[in-house]
């Protein structure tokens, strides 16, 4: 059924890459959305991906933020670039969605959320995975007191890097990448929608090797530097007086099934893969050698849910789920987590944020409301 765009919320692409594909699949088909453009540094890039995709125009950036039939700016830029092009959007008066990590540190991050406060505008960010159906469902089970209270949890992501599969790799090795920055903010985001906002955090990191090898595309075997640490393990405490043990790597010789598990006074539950948005919820209770696998209730959307979650928000006047300030506290979590290992201590948060509130169950972006 194609999407009734009546009344639609005017959106613009920035940024033509790689994830920009997944993200114009989804937001092409959302019936409160409109995309109007594509655009990139390389103009011909842009051009190629509207067309791929069915969008209008591929265009500069500055054309593009000069159409006022834009309303939000998705801004799938390198993280260096988050803050530059989500400042520049705000300046022409459009809402921002980002893309992950909000920005490279926090001075940035305030800089882009108090521009936005002044003008009346609004940022969102990255990700979006916790409005799929497979986290959405882990929510309500935690929510309904399936587990009793949350007292502790496990997140771990393990692999080799990016480097084998991806044909420009670089910028995940650069300020604002790794797996603390690139991979942590969906097992953040997942556990801070589940256990709440994190206070302290204490850490270690590592970087081995120094220097890594492109394994794909035309610049298969291009040698460069490493300039962040490759892993990170942390323990993580929330306000709530729940804990849980994280580890990030990409020095793993091996890519390892992604883990996310929380345990409370009643049962535990073992989450689907942060970094998607479908997958059941795996439940123990009374009898830990019959666990109950809960299917995921709800819509199983993509990359873009968060967009036009964002839309509706505006429209009906209400917050957003993947706001600003969600995404400022996953930056300071994995900030502090940085600061912590090098500094060799405890590190207390100042930021705080509130528990995003589930979508109802018939929620569908697909269909206009």
């Amino acid at each position: 059924m194609s999407a009734d765009r009546s009344g639609a919320t005017g959106v613009g692409v920035i940024g033509a890459g790689i994830i920009s594909s997944t993200y114009l699949e989804h937001l092409t088909a959302a019936a409160d959305l409109e995309v109007h453009a594509v655009a990139d540094l390389d103009v011909e890039r842009a051009q190629a991906q509207a067309a791929r995709h069915g969008v209008a125009a591929g265009v500069s950036v500055g054309d593009l933020l000069a159409d006022e039939r834009i309303e939000i700016v998705v801004n799938l830029t390198v993280p260096a670039a988050h803050v530059e092009i989500g400042m520049r959007a705000l300046g022409a008066g459009k809402h921002v969605w980002g893309e992950k990590p909000l920005a490279l540190d926090r001075a940035e991050a305030r800089t882009l959320l108090e521009r936005a406060e002044e003008l009346g505008l609004r940022v969102a960010s990255a990700p979006d995975t916790f409005l799929g159906a497979g986290l959405q469902t882990a929510q309500r089970l935690v929510e309904e007191g399936r587990i009793g209270i949350p007292i502790s949890a496990l997140a771990l992501f393990r692999s080799a890097g990016p480097e084998s599969w991806h044909p420009n790799p670089e910028f995940f090795y650069r300020r604002g990448g790794g797996p603390l920055f690139d991979m942590g903010p969906y097992y953040l985001t997942a556990l801070v929608q589940l256990l709440g906002p994190v206070r302290r955090v204490t850490a270690r990191s590592s970087t081995f090797p120094l220097r890594r090898v492109i394994g794909a595309g035309p610049r298969a075997g291009t040698e460069f530097a490493v300039e962040v640490p490759s892993a990170h393990s942390a323990l993580v405490e929330f306000s709530s007086g729940a804990s849980a043990q994280v580890v990030f790597s990409f020095e793993s010789f091996r890519d390892q099934a992604p883990v996310l598990e929380i345990d409370g006074t009643t049962g535990a539950i073992a989450l689907p893969d942060p970094n998607g948005f479908d997958g059941a919820t795996r439940l123990w209770t009374d009898d830990p050698a019959q666990p109950i696998d809960i299917p995921a209730a709800g819509h199983v959307t993509g990359r873009g849910a968060g967009v036009v979650d964002l839309a509706r928000s505006l429209r009906a006047g209400v917050p957003e789920r993947a706001s600003g300030r969600l995404a400022f506290h996953i930056l300071d979590i994995m900030e502090s987590i940085r600061e912590s290992a090098e500094l060799d201590r405890p590190i207390d948060l100042t930021s705080t944020t509130d528990r995003p509130a589930t979508l109802p169950l018939d929620w569908d972006p697909t269909r206009p409301v």
